[in-house]
């Protein structure tokens, strides 16, 4: 039964990351009004539906290698994990606030095997890989979108009124593009969680998850963003500065490079905090720092660093029910 409703978990933080993280694949594209909404979900939903398939399992193996406990172990703390981490992506996600779905997992797991096993159950090479990782690319992706921006600006500065055609053109390419990088980040995150399991349950022989996992987390990121992304669209798109469609070409570039990189390098990086990030560099690109609504960025970034703890938290009380339940 615990096995079971560990899987049911990890598909479900899937979706709570479609909430947040596979929202910000459209979120420039709908806020310049170069898509409406339904056909941004759709177009996006084949590209999340790609990147596992395309890009490969080195998220997938750094997240599998979180814990490391005895297989008897494993599901309750996994479970913990994954349900402290539930719990939290739909705390902020009520609130519209793009908390970070790669910490809150992160906090999760290591919050579980502390209570369950102490320092000893956590791998922390791997976290403190996995840490590096969520500090270093928000900050990489503020200087890209920046640069980025100048340079389109640059190249557009006698440009007539047409070029706006082209750019809401190449915002959909870009879209699609973020939707592939976020998809072959993100959802190997959720595919590495059930291999783990499955590895746990006596069901493989190694972290390799099967097709099935594939396909499911893939389908439940983006059912999360269908569902439930449209309060993290609108921080995103509009509350955190006032989007034109360069500046949403900027952002998605920026961020889909950044992240698309990072899936090759088997770095698990959330994308909120990519996009977040390269949505202010644009802003300070445009030399409109000014206009940058603040209090909105200094939300979100409260919400990035509270997250680790509050999932930790979140899930060691939860272990005592998964526990009881294995």
């Amino acid at each position: 039964m615990a096995f079971s409703m560990a899987i049911v978990m990890a598909l479900a933080f899937a979706v709570t990351n479609g909430f947040h993280d596979a929202a910000n694949a459209i979120a420039t594209l709908v806020a310049t009004r170069a898509a409406r909404p339904l056909p941004a979900v759709v177009f996006a939903s084949i590209f999340n539906l790609l990147g596992p398939f395309v890009v490969g399992a080195a998220v997938a193996d750094t997240i599998s290698h979180i814990v490391q406990l005895p297989a008897s172990d494993t599901i309750p703390v996994v479970g913990a994990g994954l349900t402290g981490a539930v719990i939290w992506n739909t705390v902020t996600w009520t609130r519209g606030l793009p908390a970070s779905s790669s910490h809150a997992l992160v906090g999760g797991l290591v919050g579980a095997a502390l209570v369950a096993a102490g320092p000893g159950a956590v791998s922390w090479g791997t976290v403190g890989k996995v840490l590096a990782a969520l500090a270093i690319a928000p900050l990489v992706s503020f200087v890209v979108s920046l640069a980025t921006q100048a340079a389109g600006r640059r190249a557009l500065r006698r440009a007539t009124v047409r070029v706006g055609r082209s750019i809401r053109g190449a915002q959909w390419v870009a879209s699609g593009w973020l939707a592939f990088s976020h998809s072959s980040n993100d959802a190997q995150k959720a595919i590495g969680i059930i291999g783990a399991l499955l590895l746990a349950h006596g069901d493989i022989d190694t972290l390799t998850a099967p097709t099935w996992a594939v396909v499911g987390c893939s389908l439940a990121l983006t059912a999360g963003t269908a569902l439930g992304g449209w309060s993290i669209v609108r921080t995103i798109g509009a509350r955190i500065v006032r989007l034109r469609p360069l500046d949403g070409l900027s952002t998605q570039v920026s961020s889909a490079v950044v992240i698309l990189a990072a899936s090759f390098a088997g770095a698990p990086v959330s994308t909120t905090q990519v996009v977040s990030s390269s949505v202010v560099g644009t802003g300070v690109g445009r030399g409109h720092h000014r206009r940058i609504r603040w209090q909105v960025v200094r939300e979100i970034a409260l919400a990035w660093v509270t997250t680790p703890p509050a999932a930790a938290l979140l899930a060691a009380l939860a272990l005592p029910l998964w526990r009881w339940i294995a």
